[in-house]
């Protein structure tokens, strides 16, 4: 999910055939997101609508790959259609907790799919949208292209296999992702391995044309793979995560979240002065209950396979609305927009860790 609001679900198997393009071109499957309006953010219709055409392609002889995309430039998808979810606790529904089941498990077949998925993460990628593109072979980034798990800002944690994907970028790069929500942009997100390739975003059409009329002759992953080096690049220069790499990996292995705001806020040499403060002011805009819970959760992350990192979301999700800030945060920043939620507790310092570990009790019996 993500704390991007869409606008008003179209709901029905109808909608959904609009909502999700699909169709076949040279044995290759094209899934496009068309909520162009919405920033293609995802309805459980679409989720359902995704995985039901990916099961049907997985079965086809004639469908050798697939590929995933969003209508428009501005979002491949931007997540979660949160305000119907909101409605739906509010309203005493259940479609918030049908949603998260669901939507984890057309993550989880992303990632388990028989045949080669190429993600074109064109424009936003976040929440959701970073969920359908993180299990993908080939995931390919451009010059408008904005990756982040942004849900502590809105009273969330990052979920969506982010248990798993953030915890294994390398050092405590996925940590600071995680607990900041910060976005990167392609030479970072190729840096961190959250994406495989760049490619100039006039390319796109080109790159159609290639898979239009690429002839198969090995096996499918090596062709689209064989296609993208003749057209696109593995690694930019100049990375900013990478000049900041030292003092990310310092602060962010420290125990707590109040220990990492306290030593950003102490941080008196002038390179990472600046850095550390607006890092520190960002924390401190974010929910603490929030940020506590993805610090722990990301660090068992580390340890637990793809399914138990799933498994371990929905442990979190089932306690979240009624515990959690998230239903505070949408009131805040979507529906009143005051942007002043009252995060209880209210400061990073008010943090009570038996309460944050509460959250993960009961967690080896029913997840591992």
């Amino acid at each position: 999910m993500t704390a991007q609001v869409s606008s008003q679900a179209v709901h029905g198997a109808d909608a959904a055939a609009n909502d999700v393009l699909t169709q076949v071109r040279n044995h290759i499957g094209h899934l496009t997101l068309n909520r162009p309006a919405g920033l293609n953010a995802l309805t459980l219709e679409m989720v359902r609508h995704l995985h039901q055409q990916l099961d049907a392609w997985a079965k086809d002889p004639e469908v050798h790959a697939v590929v995933l995309r969003g209508a428009g430039e501005k979002a491949f998808c931007a997540g979660g259609d949160i305000r119907s979810l909101y409605d739906s606790f509010k309203s005493g529904d259940t479609l918030h907790e049908t949603f998260f089941v669901e939507e984890y498990a057309l993550d989880l077949a992303i990632h388990h799919y028989r045949k080669p998925v190429l993600a074109l993460m064109d424009g936003y990628v976040l929440g959701g949208g970073m969920g359908l593109v993180q299990g993908a072979d080939l995931r390919v980034v451009t010059e408008r292209s904005r990756l982040a798990m942004p849900e502590v800002g809105i009273g969330y944690f990052p979920d969506v296999g982010g248990s798993y994907f953030l915890s294994r970028i390398p050092g405590e790069l996925g940590i600071y992702l995680g607990v900041s929500g910060v976005q990167v942009r392609a030479a970072d997100a190729l840096y961190c391995g959250l994406a495989d390739w760049y490619l100039d975003s006039a390319k796109l059409a080109e790159l159609d044309q290639g898979l239009d009329q690429l002839v198969w002759h090995d096996t499918p992953l090596k062709d689209l793979q064989g296609l993208l080096a003749k057209m696109a690049v593995q690694q930019l220069p100049n990375a900013p995560l990478d000049a900041l790499r030292p003092a990310i990996d310092h602060f962010f292995a420290l125990p707590d979240v109040p220990s990492i705001v306290e030593q950003l806020r102490s941080v008196t040499v002038a390179d990472s002065h600046d850095w550390a403060l607006a890092t520190a002011d960002l924390l401190e805009s974010r929910s603490p209950l929030a940020m506590a819970v993805t610090l722990e959760m990301l660090r068992r992350g580390r340890q637990l396979p793809l399914e138990h990192c799933f498994a371990l979301e929905l442990h979190l999700d089932r306690q979240w609305f009624e515990r959690g800030d998230l239903i505070e945060g949408v009131r805040a920043l979507l529906i009143d927009k005051d942007k002043a939620p009252r995060w209880n507790p209210p400061t990073v310092q008010a943090l009570d860790a038996r309460h944050v570990a509460s959250f993960f009790d009961g967690f080896e019996q029913s997840g591992s």
